[in-house]
C-alpha cells in the first residue's frame, strides 16, 4: 500500500509538471497565432523599429521602438538602484545581523513582497511623484525615474531573499579556512563568500529585472503613460505592459491594433523567458 501511494504521489506530481509545460507552450502558440498577424499590416522591422506609436489613426502607425526603450529605461534605473541595496541588504542578514534582527528583517522582506502593485503605485503618486517633481523642477513628476525608484523597491525583495540564500548555503568550511588563515570578516565576505555565492547572487538578479520587466499597474500609474521617445530618465515613458494593459480593453477584435498588442505580448513572453533561462543557468552554474 505504501509503494502504491507513492506511486501515485510521483506520478500526479510528474503530470503537474507536464502540464505546467503544457499550459506555456498553449499560451505561447496563442500569441503566435494572434500576434504575428500584425505583419500583414506592417513589416516586421518597421514595428520593431518605428518610432511612432499611433495604432488608431489614419493609417496606423504601429513602431514599438518608443514602448521598448521606455521598458528599458525603467529596468536600467530600477536595476541600478536595487541590486547594490538588495545585494548589501543580503550580506547583511546573512552575515552580520545578530540572530533576532536577521530573522525580523527576513520576515519583513518577504511581507514587502505581499504588497500588491497597484498598491505600490498609489502611495507612489502620493508620496513620490510630487517629490520628483519638486526636486528636479519638472512640469511633472510622472517619469521614468518615478518608475525606476517604485520598481527597485518592488524588485529588492526578490534580490535579497536569493541572494540571501545563496550565501547562507556557502559551505562554512570556506570561511572558517579564511579565519584561519588570518583573514578578517570583511575580507572573508567580498575574497571568499561572495566568489563562492556569485551563481545564486546572479541569478537572484535576473530574476527581479524579470519582477520588474512583468511589472505592469505601478508603472502604468507613475511613468506618465506617454507613448513618445525618452530623451532622459525625467522624462515620461510608456512601457510595453502598460500598453496592453491601457489599450487592449479598447482594441477592436481582428484590428491592427489588436493584432498589435498581441505582437508586443510575444516580445514581452520572449524576453521574460530569455530572463529566466539565464537566470536559471546561473543558479545551476556550479551543479553542472
Amino acid at each position: 500500500m505504501q509503494k502504491i501511494k507513492e506511486f501515485i504521489i510521483e506520478k500526479f506530481i510528474f503530470i503537474c509538471g507536464i502540464a505546467s509545460i503544457f499550459f506555456v507552450v498553449l499560451i505561447f502558440l496563442f500569441l503566435l497565432k494572434e500576434g504575428l498577424a500584425v505583419f500583414k499590416f506592417v513589416k516586421p522591422l518597421e514595428f520593431l523599429l518605428g518610432k511612432n506609436w499611433y495604432p488608431i489613426s489614419e493609417p496606423a502607425q504601429l513602431g514599438i521602438l518608443p514602448l521598448v526603450l521606455g521598458s528599458l529605461l525603467v529596468t536600467l534605473g530600477a536595476a541600478v538602484i536595487s541590486i547594490p541595496i538588495g545585494v548589501g541588504c543580503a550580506i547583511y542578514i546573512a552575515e552580520i545581523a545578530p540572530l533576532k534582527i536577521k530573522e525580523t528583517l527576513k520576515a519583513g522582506i518577504e511581507l514587502l513582497a505581499a504588497i500588491p502593485s497597484v498598491v505600490l503605485g498609489f502611495i507612489g503618486m502620493v508620496t513620490l511623484v510630487p517629490l520628483v517633481k519638486n526636486i528636479f523642477h519638472l512640469p511633472t513628476g510622472l517619469t521614468a525615474l518615478s518608475g525606476s525608484i517604485m520598481l527597485a523597491f518592488m524588485a529588492m525583495p526578490t534580490i535579497v531573499s536569493i541572494a540571501e540564500d545563496a550565501l547562507y548555503s556557502v559551505p562554512k568550511n570556506y570561511k572558517e579556512g579564511a579565519f584561519a588563515l588570518g583573514a578578517t570578516h570583511w575580507q572573508t565576505i567580498w575574497r571568499v563568500m561572495l566568489p563562492a555565492a556569485s551563481s545564486g547572487i546572479l541569478a537572484a538578479v535576473m530574476l527581479g529585472i524579470g519582477r520588474v520587466i512583468g511589472e505592469t499597474m505601478a508603472v502604468m500609474m507613475i511613468t506618465g503613460n506617454a507613448a513618445i521617445m525618452p530623451n532622459s530618465i525625467l522624462s515620461p515613458v510608456r512601457t510595453l505592459t502598460a500598453t496592453i494593459a491601457a489599450e487592449m480593453g479598447e482594441a477592436v477584435v481582428g484590428s491592427e491594433h489588436y493584432f498589435a498588442l498581441f505582437a508586443i505580448g510575444i516580445v514581452l513572453f520572449v524576453i521574460s523567458f530569455i530572463i529566466n533561462v539565464t537566470a536559471d543557468l546561473f543558479l545551476h552554474k556550479d551543479q553542472k
